[in-house]
């Protein structure tokens, strides 16, 4: 349970995205990078447990509020005690749904001040971010390109700088001016826009694209990977052995 107290005052429509924000972001981390660790700590025998997104970024699993009311609204209860009872990659999407379904109503209660055109203004921030179960289940993906963003994938998922046609997801000259924002590229991990400035790389199994610093793999790193697989496929693949 978190140790930041939450107020009772008026807060803005930026202030709650920004912590509706954040606890996603500990939540994502929790089920992919932070998998191991995460599963480790969901033990069957331990009371009912629940996944907190934090405020700062990062995640805690531990016992419900003792208060009655909570100070803010729970997260799913007991979501240890099916940890061995179901697939793993299972498991982790149940847990995936029910994350989803506690930040949205985090993020109403700091908002139940707020006006209409700020609840619409609030939910349609929320809307344009991946979902935790979108980036756990692979369904945030870069749609196929033709010609030359396709060829550049299959000899080298890295994208550059140095190669600004190969390493540009948010853009190809084939398609219409029309569908440019819809095909602008997400990071599966954190959701953020893609940006010509920052190193990205691709999963070669679900062939979403990365902020490099989100996955932990430097542009030196990746020269040496040949392969590479980001960390949701990689749990997953450890879930089936």
């Amino acid at each position: 349970m978190e140790s930041d107290s939450v107020t009772s005052s008026r807060r803005t429509v930026e202030e709650i995205f920004k912590d509706f924000s954040a606890r996603r972001s500990g939540i994502v981390r929790a089920l992919t990078q932070d998998v191991g660790d995460f599963y480790m700590k969901c033990d069957p025998d331990k009371d009912n447990l629940c996944l907190y997104g934090l405020p700062n970024d990062s995640w805690e699993v531990n016992l419900p509020a003792e208060e009655v009311p909570p100070e803010i609204p729970e997260p799913a209860l007991g979501i240890n005690f099916a940890r061995d009872g179901m697939n793993r990659r299972d498991w982790l999407s149940l847990i995936a749904v029910h994350s989803d379904s506690w930040l949205l109503s985090v993020a109403f209660y700091l908002g139940a001040r707020l006006n209409r055109n700020d609840r619409k203004r609030l939910f349609t921030m929320i809307n344009e971010v991946p979902t935790v179960y979108e980036v756990l289940s692979g369904k945030v993906q870069m749609k196929d390109r033709s010609g030359t963003d396709n060829a550049s994938k299959s000899r080298n998922s890295v994208k550059r700088s140095s190669e600004p046609q190969a390493r540009n997801p948010a853009k190809n000259e084939a398609y219409d001016d029309e569908d440019e924002e819809e095909e602008r590229e997400t990071c599966g991990l954190c959701g953020g826009n893609y940006n010509a400035n920052e190193f990205w790389i691709m999963c070669d199994a679900c062939e979403r694209w990365f902020h490099g610093k989100c996955v932990k793999i430097t542009p030196a790193k990746a020269d040496s990977i040949k392969h590479y697989k980001c960390p949701s496929c990689s749990s997953s693949k450890k879930g089936r052995t």
